[in-house]
């Protein structure tokens, strides 16, 4: 629930707050969040610079850079981390703007691959086949060790300054490892791409596990889990989706799977899941109407599964105190805390 300088406005005509106390009560919301994150026109301004500076270290990384070498490469690595601690320092401890301090600690933290890659080139523990730029093109086990050497980075980045945009890059950390840990594990099965499905799947889960638990353990005081959801529910929808299914029955579970997966997201008010299952169950409704193309009643039995669910949702909302709360009632303390932070956020 979002508070506007209307809501207040409209508590002071119908005598609930003086105008006095609701005129200070909004000067103090409007102090205390004014470095949250949110859609304003500073906020784009740092995400945008801030991405297009990522991105120069990362994806537009071209073989130009390759010429200075495997010691040059490192040097230039750590030189931009040490400036972009000292912006961070800075930015979150002097000034307290916590997003453009949480740009400068991610910039840092992208720089981790690109130094590792090139301490290994330097002490020739490299294949040349790969330029730096193919980290992100191409699937390898060489790559796991900058992998490994980023989780590293951000954990200790996240223990000093607990920014929560620093888990953006260990969600894209994690998405690489979770398919070039497959030709390390089995490399005679590295072309077999419903292995990559089945350990996309997995990763994924265990990603939304720990996510889920980030969730619970921070409250929400600041969202730690949300870059770390959208990695595990990707990979998890990616690997269940692309995963062969011959039989009927299979991808009703499919389906199933989805329809729980949009009840999970309304539950922990994770949007994330909630598109990810719609977009599972469209599909397998479209597969259906492959079957049923000739069939005058597939689109009446549709029609009515649509107004069964509107009626379902009207019969929650009559009696959605007493049923969430009963629900509710019957869970740990920490979930407990986490559903009634997302029905009221």
């Amino acid at each position: 629930m979002k508070i506007s300088r209307a809501d207040l406005l409209a508590a002071t005509e119908d005598g609930i707050v003086p105008n006095e106390v609701a005129d200070r009560l909004w000067n103090f919301l409007a102090y205390r969040h004014a470095g949250a994150p949110g859609f304003r026109a500073t906020h784009v301004l740092y995400y945008f610079g801030g991405l297009l500076a990522i991105g120069a270290m990362s994806l537009f990384m071209n073989l130009g850079w390759e010429r200075l070498g495997g010691w040059g490469l490192l040097g230039i690595s750590i030189g931009y981390a040490v400036l972009g601690l000292v912006a961070t320092e800075q930015l979150l401890y002097r000034k307290d703007l916590p997003v453009p301090a949480g740009i400068a600690a991610t910039f840092v933290l992208v720089l981790v691959p690109l130094a590792i890659y090139g301490l290994q080139e330097a002490l020739g523990w490299r294949p040349h086949d790969f330029a730096y730029r193919d980290f992100h093109r191409y699937i390898d086990w060489n790559w796991l060790m900058m992998e490994f050497a980023t989780l590293a980075a951000a954990a200790v980045l996240a223990w000093r300054y607990r920014l929560p945009f620093l888990l953006m890059p260990v969600a894209v950390t994690l998405w690489y490892m979770s398919m070039d840990v497959v030709p390390f594990l089995a490399p005679e099965h590295r072309y077999r791409w419903e292995l990559y499905k089945l350990v996309s799947l997995w990763f994924g889960v265990a990603t939304t596990l720990v996510a889920f638990w980030i969730d619970v353990r921070s409250g929400r005081r600041k969202d730690y889990a949300f870059w770390l959801y959208i990695a595990g529910v990707t990979m998890f929808w990616g690997g269940l989706s692309l995963l062969r299914s011959d039989g009927e029955w299979s991808k009703f579970l499919y389906c199933c799977v989805n329809i729980a997966m949009i009840a999970i997201g309304t539950m922990l008010a994770r949007r994330v899941f909630a598109v990810f299952g719609a977009l599972g169950v469209i599909g397998y409704l479209a597969h259906l109407s492959s079957l049923c193309r000739d069939s005058l009643m597939f689109p009446v039995f549709l029609s009515a599964l649509g107004f069964a669910i509107v009626s379902l949702g009207l019969l929650w909302q009559r009696h959605e105190a007493q049923l969430a709360g009963a629900l509710r009632g019957s869970l740990p303390a920490p979930l407990r805390k986490l559903l009634e932070h997302a029905q009221s956020g």
